[in-house]
């Protein structure tokens, strides 16, 4: 599946805004019978354009209320590196997403921790498992805007 119609985007756009709605009221916001909508949310699936389903938590009510940035730079660019460092931060809970970056800096990871002791004991825990020649982090003093939703 390439190219997506007006009702897919729309499907989309509901499923990202609430992906517990029934196919009933689905149907209605999207003016489907609830079949159809089936059929197409399945379409979507096969085709990999859905990829997963989740429920969205609340970190600071889970008492996770440090958002953090880690920027990563490193003088080791081998395969066997970058596959270390890939196995290390996806083991750790904490850590939500990492990405490989063009310019000054090499990675970018981003992690969820109760507070200051918590982000230390990522720090010292990531070390360990990788050798990195300099990390940097950034805390977040507040979120502005956090979405998953992708502008369709």
């Amino acid at each position: 599946m390439t190219t997506l119609d007006d009702i897919d985007r729309r499907i989309l756009v509901e499923l990202q805004r609430d992906a517990s709605q029934s196919l009933e009221a689905l149907g209605a916001a999207v003016h489907l019978s609830r079949n159809a909508c089936w059929r197409r949310i399945r379409t979507l699936e096969k085709a990999g354009v859905i990829k997963n389903r989740v429920t969205l938590l609340d970190a600071a009510k889970l008492d996770l209320g440090l958002s953090v940035f880690i920027q990563v730079r490193t003088n080791a660019h081998a395969p066997d590196w970058l596959e270390k460092f890939s196995r290390a931060t996806k083991a750790m809970p904490e850590i939500l997403g990492v990405y490989r970056m063009t310019g000054d800096l090499d990675y970018l990871i981003r992690a969820r921790v109760r507070d200051m002791a918590g982000y230390d004991r990522l720090y010292q825990d990531l070390i360990r498992r990788v050798p990195l020649s300099d990390v940097s982090a950034s805390f977040v003093m507040e979120e502005i805007k956090e979405t998953t939703e992708l502008p369709l």
